[in-house]
């Protein structure tokens, strides 16, 4: 019944509320009317249709339906619009009950935004290191720049993208490629540099960005574009090589756009990564060069996340750089391929990135976890595993994030590997992970004597170690003096 189910949830912190068949509002808590930012009066009694008119368009609705009709649970999460247009994430378990279906909800957007930004940056990357393979694959200038259009309109999440160069004798702009268009009105571009918003930017060397063309001042002097496309917002940056111009990247949008930093210097990112295209033809060796800078840039990138990690859990502080350079050492005693060991580094150096998604509350809770904190916490590799491995940039480090919590005898997790079946790189990485802790002084525990370290871990051989791989680093530590300062 509805009392004993209210009675049996009192407890619960988020929102709670009960839908009858006619999807008519019986009960609704406080935090309930909150999160829909109503009143408890103006839903009582009324139906969802009449308070959030359209939602039964919504995938929420047909899932409602279906618990309603089939009498069944369900768990989904839920992107949640509000009338002004912003938008809020819950975590929504739906049970039946007498009158209709209990809902339960949790606001996890701040949660969600992390991840999603995450996800975010990670395709950046992944963008940039397909374009410099394309560059690096063609000498075809043509489907380079095809390429990184096609990059540009869907990660910067825009209808069009057109690249205009600079003729060297004439100082016109001239389209060169473009990518989004319905007509080739865009095809007709010749600007001299320092007429309309792209000549300025190009004359100027800056980005000039127009939410609205409609409104530009000075106005936007290709009407004939505007009004054969429909566009609406419109940004465009310059392309530039050792400062000298080479032409502009234009993107088009047609709807009104409202962009944050980030999205600007990805921009500015794909502008440098045109530039690179366009010049390569030229100088081949300095785009060689560009492109070791890039992999640098990726590595300080996935450095810089490490580091935010450790700032976020103050415990851990420099424990990413030592885990990672001796689990390189150990990776080379263990004849590794120089080949695999830059993935072997990166997926050290990102052993933990799963945590970003592991709540501060569990994360730095100073006391004993509870078993539903642990359960929590167990979550982190899995996590690491879905935001990694959608990046193939990335795909090949997975193995430490995923399995390094992983033990010799199966009694590990997340997937209760054993032996063999655990990646040989997550092996490795394992007894370093451990030691490094161990000697490692913590606000809980002092660090363990070097002696005491190495007795645990050879003892751990064959149960939480792989013995062959125990054996190479107690053999590396032996070895060298500098491991045994803990």
């Amino acid at each position: 019944s509805t009392k004993s189910s209210l009675s049996l949830w009192s407890h619960f912190r988020g929102a709670l509320q009960i839908i009858d068949f006619d999807f008519r509002y019986v009960y609704v808590n406080e935090v309930c009317a909150k999160q829909g930012r109503k009143t408890r009066e103006e839903l009582v009694g009324r139906t969802m249709m009449e308070v959030y008119p359209g939602i039964e368009s919504t995938a929420m609705y047909s899932v409602l339906q279906n618990c309603l009709r089939e009498r069944t649970s369900a768990e989904i999460e839920n992107e949640f619009t509000y009338p002004d247009g912003k938008t809020a994430w819950f975590s929504l378990t739906i049970a039946p009950v007498s009158e209709g279906i209990l809902i339960l909800s949790l606001d996890i957007t701040p949660h969600k935004q992390t991840t999603l930004e995450l996800q975010t940056q990670l395709l950046r990357i992944e963008a940039l290191k397909e374009i410099d393979l394309a560059i690096l694959g063609t000498t075809d200038l043509s489907l380079a720049l095809n390429t990184i259009l096609e990059k540009v309109t869907s990660n910067l999440k825009v209808d069009a993208g057109a690249i205009l160069l600079q003729n060297r004798y004439t100082n016109i702009l001239e389209f060169a490629a473009g990518r989004g268009f319905r007509s080739r009105e865009i095809e007709k571009t010749q600007l001299r540099v320092g007429k309309g918003q792209a000549g300025l930017a190009a004359l100027e060397q800056k980005t000039i960005f127009l939410a609205d063309l409609r409104n530009a001042d000075p106005p936007f002097i290709r009407s004939h574009l505007v009004a054969a496309e429909g566009f609406v917002s419109y940004g465009v940056t310059p392309l530039t090589a050792k400062g000298k111009l080479i032409g502009v990247l234009e993107i088009f949008h047609r709807t009104k756009l409202h962009p944050g930093q980030s999205w600007f210097n990805f921009f500015h990112a794909l502008a440098g990564q045109t530039s690179i295209a366009i010049e390569s033809g030229q100088i081949f060796q300095e785009l060689q060069r560009a492109s070791l800078e890039l992999a640098l840039a990726y590595d300080a990138t996935l450095e810089g996340w490490a580091k935010g990690l450790e700032l976020r859990d103050r415990e851990t502080e420099g424990h990413t750089q030592r885990v990672t350079d001796m689990t390189a050492v150990l990776a080379k005693m263990a004849r590794i391929s120089d080949s695999e060991l830059i993935h072997i580094r990166r997926g050290a150096m990102l052993h933990d990135i799963g945590k970003l998604g592991v709540p501060d509350s569990v994360l730095l809770k100073p006391g004993k976890l509870s078993d539903d904190e642990w359960a929590i916490m167990r979550q982190h590799p899995t996590f690491a595993y879905e935001w990694l491995y959608p990046i193939e940039y990335l795909r090949p480090c997975l193995a430490i994030p995923h399995s390094h919590h992983e033990k010799w005898d199966g009694t590990g997790y997340p997937q209760g590997l054993k032996g063999e079946q655990i990646p040989l790189a997550a092996r490795i990485f394992a007894v370093v992970d451990v030691w490094d802790a161990l000697t490692s002084d913590r606000p809980y525990r002092q660090a363990w004597s070097q002696e005491q370290a190495l007795e645990y871990i050879q003892k751990q051989a064959g149960a939480h170690f792989d013995p062959n791989v125990t054996r190479l680093f107690l053999q590396m530590v032996n070895d060298d003096e500098s491991y045994k300062t803990g």
